[in-house]
């Protein structure tokens, strides 16, 4: 089968392009990008026959809604939300088909933030840097959907993947999140890092594909002043002047001039995707 089109109806509050980002650049000041739960996307992708890493929409909170071109295989999955296909009930977290010119309309999230719509033969727009992923720190891949865009899609099948009613984790009632102290602890009292381990914290509204913002008790320095601007890296929990904890997600800066407390496992990140405003966080240090 040939690639088609698909053509935005509605955008959503912020529905990007992602994919599993372009590591290996940040010695350019590129981040790696990519969705922010990535196990999401591999799912959504077998389900519908693609390769784990093809391209897909992220939407954040209430959904978008995409008229395909041509016949094409879809799955939704993520944050839980109500899907239909021109008006009529679909299935989530399962493949299913959407005709020529159909509405799929993929809702609010029910529970979590973000949700993940797969077609067969992913998103086909240019690869930047050997990802399709937009990147909104550094502005590299496609723009946000703004509402009247025409996306290509790749090539596809016409059978869905292997994979029919797979698992789904649910989003978070506590994100829980181990981290590894350093490499600048020394930059914190002892008293504060009790706090990190042991006081709950909550999810800002400011949280962002860039970090996620924590609200709750400041974490005390040792020492005044900043350290020199050095590299940052994925789930880096870095403490800006506030006290407050900020966990560097996908479009994270790959240079920062605030200490480093400590860095959470990547394996704990996808669960960040999906923690809306208010959600506890608790921190547990492993080594």
């Amino acid at each position: 089968m040939t690639g088609g089109a698909l053509a935005v109806v509605r955008a959503g509050a912020l529905t990007t392009v992602q994919d599993l980002g372009r590591p290996g650049y940040a010695h350019l000041g590129v981040p790696r990008s990519g969705a922010l739960d990535p196990a999401a996307v591999r799912l959504v992708n077998r389900l519908v026959g693609n390769a784990e890493g093809a391209a897909v929409l992220e939407t954040t909170l209430d959904g978008c809604a995409v008229r395909p071109g041509r016949a094409v295989t879809a799955a939704v999955g993520g944050a839980p939300c109500a899907v239909r296909v021109d008006g009529r009930p679909a299935p989530w977290g399962t493949a299913f088909r959407v005709a020529a010119g159909s509405v799929l309309d993929v809702g609010p999230a029910v529970r979590g933030l973000r949700a993940y719509v797969a077609f067969g033969g992913g998103i086909g727009v240019e690869p930047v840097l050997g990802s399709r992923s937009t990147d909104l720190l550094s502005g590299l891949g496609p723009a946000p959907l703004g509402g009247e865009e025409v996306l290509p899609l790749g090539p596809g099948t016409d059978a869905p993947g292997p994979v029919d009613a797979p698992p789904w984790p649910g989003p978070p009632e506590v994100l829980v999140l181990r981290v590894r102290f350093g490499p600048r602890d020394a930059w914190f009292t002892p008293g504060a890092l009790r706090t990190l381990a042991t006081r709950a914290y909550r999810v800002s509204p400011a949280s962002n594909r860039i970090g996620l913002r924590l609200e709750g008790p400041a974490l005390e320095r040792a020492l005044p002043g900043e350290p020199a601007s050095e590299g940052m890296v994925l789930g880096a929990v870095q403490v800006p002047p506030d006290g407050r904890p900020v966990v560097f997600l996908a479009d994270h800066p790959t240079t920062g001039g605030y200490p480093v407390v400590g860095v959470v496992r990547e394996a704990d990140l996808g669960a960040a995707a999906q923690a809306v405003p208010g959600t506890a966080v608790r921190f547990v240090p492993v080594r």
